[in-house]
């Protein structure tokens, strides 16, 4: 496992963008692919974005589609989600979570940042 904190919430009015980070610390991540989930009060825990860490494929729930960007820095040991266009339905908890393999369930989770989009 590895130790990921995210940062980047906060509050937007509709229509307005954010960009959520999530490091990850003490290590150089080496796995499978990172990705983002978020859960909304009352709700599931549901998927929104992935990237695979070393060839960046990228993949995305269809309620973010052509809205929200998911991109990695190798560098920075860093994935990033631009949100853009955000709506009231977007608001949740959002966590960063990483998996070893490509056969694995996600196994690393961050403690998640607050995401509130305003009506």
């Amino acid at each position: 496992q590895v130790r990921l904190i995210e940062s980047g919430g906060g509050l937007v009015q509709t229509g307005g963008s954010l960009r959520l980070s999530c490091a990850v610390s003490g290590s150089t991540f080496s796995g499978f692919a990172m990705g983002w989930f978020r859960q909304a009060l009352g709700k599931d825990r549901e998927f929104v974005a992935a990237i695979r860490w070393s060839e960046g494929s990228t993949y995305y729930a269809d309620s973010v589609k052509g809205r929200f960007t998911i991109s990695k820095n190798h560098a920075e040991n860093t994935v990033y989600l631009q949100m853009n266009s955000l709506k009231p339905e977007d608001t949740a908890l959002y966590s960063c979570a990483a998996k070893k393999t490509p056969g694995a369930a996600y196994d690393s989770w961050g403690q998640g940042t607050q995401v509130t989009v305003s009506s």
